[in-house]
This record gives structure tokens, sequence and C-alpha cells, in this order.
């Protein structure tokens, strides 16, 4: 074969690799299975076990296009509910739309914290008088509602669990936030108080959310039948 014969049999193998995921692609819509999926998750989820998840959704169905993206709860529901998503791992801390289904997967509890040399760190069980004297970072949904409602008239609000962490460890407040963002690794300043004077609900379900009149295809009944051993082992653990 000549120089010029090899590059066309080279182009030639492309074109026709292109043509049988085509192909395959077809026979994936005219079998009902998805070509795409689109899924959004709060920041703050562990991932440990979505990453496993999607490692096998992958594997399962190596066509799918996958797009992931973050979000909060508010952020979450709308996308869902606009159809701009076709499911969301959230943090359910209010009521959902009436046009959504929620389907819980475990709990979670926030923790109190502070920088460790924060004048809060020397109070071990700080009442609301004392968390009302400093600034708290709270949590707020892009879309601009917050949750929850801030305890202290002196206040931020922060989009991010993450970077409300790190602020904390910096000095600039206290916040409540996920067990797990508050004891990773990320914030060694970082330490937990006592939550007894709390109001609020400490303990946060964690779910996934998605429109009540949408149709399942085999991927998404595959993600569901995932999602709820999810659940099941965290109920286990529990």
């Amino acid at each position: 074969m000549t120089a010029n014969g090899r590059e066309m049999f080279a182009e030639a193998q492309a074109v026709l690799a292109q043509c049988q995921r085509l192909q395959s692609r077809a026979l994936t819509v005219t079998s009902g299975e998805e070509v795409a999926l689109n899924v959004v998750i709060d920041e703050a989820v562990p991932l440990n076990a979505f990453e496993q998840v999607f490692a096998r959704l992958a594997s399962r169905f190596p066509l799918l296009r996958l797009s992931i993206f973050n979000g909060t709860q508010d952020d979450i529901a709308q996308w869902v509910d606009e159809g701009r998503a076709d499911l969301g791992i959230l943090f359910h801390v209010k009521p959902l739309q009436d046009s959504l289904e929620f389907m819980s997967i475990g709990q979670f509890r926030h923790h109190l914290i502070v920088a460790k040399d924060h004048p809060l760190a020397a109070i071990a069980v700080p009442t609301i008088k004392d968390l009302s004297q400093y600034r708290q970072l709270v949590i707020r949904d892009r879309v601009g509602d917050t949750q929850p409602k801030a305890l202290a008239a002196n206040h931020w609000y922060v989009d991010s669990y993450y970077y409300i962490t790190a602020l904390v460890s910096h000095g600039v407040g206290w916040a409540l936030v996920p067990d797990h963002v508050a004891t990773s690794h990320w914030y060694a300043g970082v330490v937990s108080l006592a939550t007894e004077f709390i109001p609020d609900p400490l303990l946060v379900e964690i779910g996934v959310v998605n429109r009540r009149d949408q149709a399942f295809g085999p991927v998404m009944e595959w993600l569901y039948a995932e999602i709820e051993q999810i659940a099941k082992r965290q109920q286990l653990q529990a």
C-alpha cells in the first residue's frame, strides 16, 4: 500500500467507526433507551457512592451522553421542574413543588462549626445569645432563597458549604454545615460545638427528585435501582 493509500485507509477506518457509532445510537433511540441524561447534584452531597454509580453507568450504557451539574435545593428543584435536568440529588430541607417526586436515600446531621481560635471556640455549649454576637455564614440558593434562616442579625449568604467552611476556618464567622463537610481533612482549623440551643432541625434528608409526569427509559430505571441500593445500605449503617 502506498503512503497515500495508508492515509486514506486510516480515514476510512475513522469514518467506518463513526458510522458504527451512529448506527448504535439509532438503535438506542428506536429501543427507547435514553441517549442523553442531565443530572444535577447538590455540591455538598457526599459523592463517593454516586461516583461508583456513575462509573457503572458508563460501563452499562457506553453510548449515553451524561451531563452533571451542581446546585442547591431550590436550584435543583427548579431545573428538574422546568425539564432542564432529568434527575436531581439534593438535601431536602423544605417542601418541593407538587409536580416533583422525592425519594429519600438517607440523612445527614449539621454541625455547628467555628475556627479553633474564634471566641466561640471557648464556649462548649453556646446559646443563641452567644452566637448572635458573631457573624453567621448561611447557605443560599443561587435562585435567591435561603435555608435555613439566619440566627444572627450579622450574617453573610454563601452558595457553597465548602466555601462557607473555608471562610469559617479563617475566623470569618460560624456556620451550620453537613457533618461530612465539617469533618473533612481539608479544614483542620475548624472545630465543632454543641448544638443544644439551635432551634432549627439538624438532621437533613438527602434524596433524589424527578418530575412526576416523567417517563422512565431503561437508563433512568437502572439508575433509580442503583440509587435504591444506596438507600438500603444507608439504612443498614444507621
